[in-house]
């Protein structure tokens, strides 16, 4: 069993946030407070912590306490490789969100877990009206998944709010920070938040094992009242989420942040194709109806399509099985899986549109038939111009190279986006490799990235 590092500490030091004075009282002081709330979470990450750098009127991001936060992440289903497994819900993901929420707890921040299953901090903003500016990311991996995926996004919103909490800063917004559930498995914990997880889906058995119900009541939440979990659009002023790019640009063009304009739509299809199913000797070549040799047909096509239309689509067979699989059979029936992903939904529609066009004639030139069963689509999610405009200034104001990019990659701001407007910001990703133990992100690009996102909170709180 992983060991929780701060086991060993008494709960009224690890677990309490800082209390509020009364009326009347002395102003708490800031940067002692810190200083005394911090020892025990020092002491408890490997290598301890540097010292602490003075406050300052624009303040920056601890940068090697943040990686240090990043690095206990690991203890959580570390593989040894420089990978993570921590899957939705088995016991590594329940020790590394205890953890969290210690840390969270050592910001300043009050941590609960809401009805969906997401670990859920916030503090206070001076300004009972504001409307609070939403932070974070997931914990959750792939089977023998990466370390930074979605975690530098959960490491990196921690770090704002101890940063924001050590130099005494004091936004007029409350401040949420956000660890959802189960992104990698269908984004659960943000969709909760918006009203589209399919009551369906709760008995989709996930990589750890457990159903997405009995995994959401496992991590606290309640899976029948998700309904109220939900929340209002424009309950928000906005989303920033830090991310790693999960490609190459940025390394390869030696960028340091991405402004990323939109999360990618995308929309799945089961495919089957029928012909005959015969014995593989005694069927001449002219008489088949080979359901393999069609389905080829329809995946060389489905690329050509995807490639030769103006854009930036992209067109997936990511599964194909033949049916009865025997080598002496001609297959009689094929199974695949379609996925078209863009930035516009119409865009999506109008490359399905031309795909399918391309299977009919298949269809027709082989003597079999094609079939589409729509069954998952993610709506793609412009980020807003003006959040846009937010990261951009921050990079620049921090002296950090920047380019405006879009990202490929499904994201949790892909559902925060139905409340209110969202911002992305991306770090280079080595070599351009996720979902892999091979993933990897530089400390300082990680460094740079959350600076980033403590800007962005900063000028979004000050715009009033």
């Amino acid at each position: 069993m992983t060991r929780d590092p701060l086991a060993d500490f008494p709960r009224s030091q690890a677990h309490s946030p800082p209390s509020t004075p009364p009326p009347g009282s002395a102003r708490p002081q800031p940067r002692r407070d810190f200083l005394k709330a911090t020892a025990v979470f020092a002491a408890a990450l490997p290598g301890g912590l540097r010292a602490l750098a003075p406050a300052r009127q624009a303040p920056r991001v601890d940068g090697d306490r943040l990686n240090a936060i990043l690095r206990a992440f690991q203890r959580f289903g570390g593989t040894g490789d420089g990978g993570t497994t921590r899957l939705a819900y088995s016991d590594e993901d329940l020790a590394g969100r205890a953890y969290a929420r210690r840390v969270m707890e050592q910001s300043g921040l009050e941590a609960s877990v809401d009805l969906a299953g997401n670990l859920v901090a916030t503090r206070p903003g001076t300004d009972p009206a504001a409307l609070p500016i939403v932070i974070g990311s997931h914990m959750d991996t792939v089977p023998t998944g990466g370390s930074y995926d979605g975690q530098i996004g959960c490491a990196g919103a921690l770090e704002v709010a101890l940063t924001l909490y050590h130099h005494g800063v004091e936004l007029r917004h409350p401040l949420e920070v956000i660890i959802f559930q189960n992104e990698e498995g269908g984004k659960t914990g943000s969709r909760a938040l918006v009203g589209r997880v399919d009551p369906r889906d709760l008995d989709i058995v996930t990589a750890s094992g457990f159903t997405i119900r009995d995994g959401t009541a496992r991590l606290g939440g309640d899976p029948s009242r998700l309904d109220d979990a939900r929340r209002e659009p424009g309950s928000m002023a906005g989303f920033f989420e830090l991310h790693i790019e999960q490609g190459g640009l940025l390394e390869a063009e030696g960028t340091e942040i991405g402004v990323v304009e939109g999360i990618v739509g995308i929309r799945r299809w089961n495919v089957t194709v029928r012909g005959a199913q015969n014995h593989a000797g005694t069927t001449p070549m002219p008489q088949r109806r080979d359901a393999l040799v069609a389905a080829a047909d329809f995946v060389r096509a489905a690329n050509d399509v995807a490639t030769t239309m103006e854009g930036r689509q992209v067109a997936t067979v990511g599964r194909i099985e033949a049916v009865p699989g025997a080598p002496n059979v001609v297959p009689g029936e094929v199974r695949a899986t379609l996925e078209i992903r863009d930035l516009e939904m119409a865009k999506i529609e109008r490359v399905f549109g031309e795909i399918e066009a391309r299977a009919r004639a298949i269809g027709q030139a082989r003597d079999v038939t094609i079939e589409f069963a729509h069954f998952y689509e993610s709506l793609a999610a412009p980020t807003d111009p003006r959040f846009r405009d937010i990261v951009e200034a921050s990079a620049a104001e921090l002296g950090y190279s920047h380019v405006r990019m879009p990202s490929g990659a499904g994201h949790d701001a892909q559902s925060m986006a139905e409340l209110g407007p969202v911002g992305m910001i991306f770090v280079p990703s080595r070599d351009g490799i996720s979902h892999s133990p091979r993933e990897y992100t530089a400390p300082e690009d990680i460094t740079r990235g959350t600076n980033v996102l403590l800007r962005a909170v900063l000028a979004l709180d000050g715009e009033g």
